[in-house]
């Protein structure tokens, strides 16, 4: 496992993926979304963008700690500002791996992270999901705008074709999700998403050892 101290910069060619059946939980659910499964990675969807509430970072802090405390490896954007960033530079001080995966267009915009155990920069966007859906045992989205939207429904997508049985998860960080999830519940009373595919989305409200 990397210590952070040191990036190993790679350029990937990236892989397949291959992935989420399970139960919905809530807020006082038993178990939380970083042990599903015990995975051995897991792959967090985050926004490079801080927020407007504390709250969101504090989570992205805590998530990055339970990681690093249950030695489960963290693959992600490979950013190093706002919620990617603080998540990052939670596992790695405490001596745990990060896997960062990036395109090269994004470098410079999305100001990679630079203490990583690994950066695997990419030809593109698709490259780079691919990439890091291979490496993860798990996903799990915390607070975040359309790319992180779009990465995590992608998951669930490949989910519910049978392209991966791997779980994901949603932290509904102070309600943060909570109108996307009403929406949620109205594509199944409309009939456009079975009752069982909306299930396979795990949703918590905090990280929890």
């Amino acid at each position: 496992r990397g210590t952070g101290s040191d990036t190993e910069l790679t350029i990937t060619e990236g892989g397949a993926s291959k992935p989420c059946p399970g139960k919905d939980l809530d807020a006082s659910g038993a178990a939380g979304v970083a042990f599903v499964l015990e995975p051995q990675s897991e792959c967090v969807f985050a926004g490079s963008s801080p927020g407007t509430l504390d709250a969101y970072g504090d989570c992205a802090v805590a998530l990055g700690r339970e990681l690093a405390a249950q030695r489960i490896t963290l693959v992600y954007g490979g950013g190093g500002v706002g919620l990617m960033g603080l998540l990052a530079d939670a596992v790695l001080a405490q001596g745990d791996e990060v896997i960062g995966v990036i395109p090269q267009a994004l470098l410079a915009r999305e100001v990679a992270h630079s203490g990583l155990s690994q950066l695997l920069v990419v030809a593109s966007m698709h490259e780079r999901k691919a990439t890091m859906a291979e490496l993860s045992d798990a996903f799990v989205a915390l607070p975040g705008g359309l790319g992180t939207l779009e990465e995590l429904f992608e998951v669930l997508t490949w989910c519910q074709l049978g392209l991966h049985s791997k779980p994901c998860a949603i932290l509904n960080v102070a309600g943060y999700y909570d109108h996307l999830l009403s929406f949620l519940e109205h594509t199944v009373t409309q009939r456009f998403v079975r009752g069982e595919h909306r299930s396979m989305l795990l949703v918590e409200a905090s990280p929890r050892g």
